[in-house]
């Protein structure tokens, strides 16, 4: 029978011992500038372009009023304080609309995408009512509402239910069907089930379907602020319209991006922190 041979171990010194080697990731060893500053880069030469054309007289001020020129009528809208009443009302009329089209939105996806009675009942007359083109419903609303804010917000609301509808019924059909099996394996009721498994996996369309919603919103003001309105941006620029103010106008546009710009920031931070449990490719 072979003999068991003891070992001995030597003890190993902190000299002795491998140094341990950082690895940075390929994507953070190749970034150079922030990704604030690139993603800036394009609009700055924008910018940039724009006043070269106007400096140079390619583009006269009857056509598009030069960057400078913009900036001091913003000022001077802004010193009014015409300029932050307007951007209150719009933002006003964008809110309650997209509260009330986005609860209409969202309730009808849950009922359509969780029961398969509500999906016979909701899904047909949505898929229909989509196809009719929003801004051809504006004379109906005036008949309804008159010519008031209702009409407004009712534009708003229709164009807004309609993004969320579909991207958080797509959002629930699309769970994957070993998680929902696994949760009745465990024992999850009906209810909990929902809570746990089906609308978390429903929630990443749901932020898309949010984004796509706020960026229809603002299109859908811009066309309900042409119906009589006596405030917001699209009444600024309905009156620069008839002064040929195409200073005003450039900036009721940018004050329309920007609006849009800053939605969509807050929409990002929503999807980092609520989705911060799903990892996702971030572009190479």
């Amino acid at each position: 029978m072979p003999k068991l041979r003891a070992e001995t171990h030597q003890p190993v010194s902190v000299a002795d011992a491998p140094e341990l080697v950082l690895v940075q990731p390929e994507a953070e060893r190749r970034r150079g500038l922030p990704r604030p500053l690139r993603r800036a880069i394009g609009p700055v030469l924008l910018v940039a372009l724009w006043h070269v054309l106007s400096v140079t007289g390619v583009l006269p001020p009857t056509v598009l009023a030069g960057p400078a020129t913009v900036l001091s009528s913003a000022a001077s809208l802004w010193a009014t304080g015409e300029l932050q009443a307007a951007i209150l009302a719009s933002l006003g009329r964008a809110a309650s609309g997209l509260a009330i089209g986005g609860t209409i939105g969202i309730s009808l996806a849950v009922i359509s995408g969780l029961f398969r009675l509500g999906e016979d009942l909701v899904d047909s007359t949505m898929q229909m009512l989509r196809t009719v083109p929003n801004i051809a419903l504006i004379p109906l609303f005036i008949i309804w509402f008159g010519i008031g804010e209702a009409p407004k917000v009712a534009l708003i609301a229709l164009a807004t239910a309609f993004p969320l509808y579909l991207n958080v019924y797509a959002g629930i059909r699309n769970v994957d069907q070993t998680l929902v099996e696994a949760a009745r394996t465990l024992g999850l009721s009906r209810p909990a089930m929902i809570r746990h498994v089906i609308l978390p996996g429903a929630l990443p369309n749901a932020l898309v379907g949010l984004r796509y919603s706020l960026g229809v919103a603002w299109l859908a003001l811009v066309f309900g602020e042409q119906v009589n309105a006596t405030a917001g941006v699209g009444y600024l620029m309905n009156n620069a319209r008839e002064f040929f103010q195409t200073d005003v106008i450039v900036v009721c546009l940018v004050v329309y991006a920007l609006l849009g710009l800053i939605v969509d920031f807050i929409v990002r931070l929503l999807e980092r922190l609520l989705l911060a449990w799903r990892p996702a490719f971030s572009g190479a």
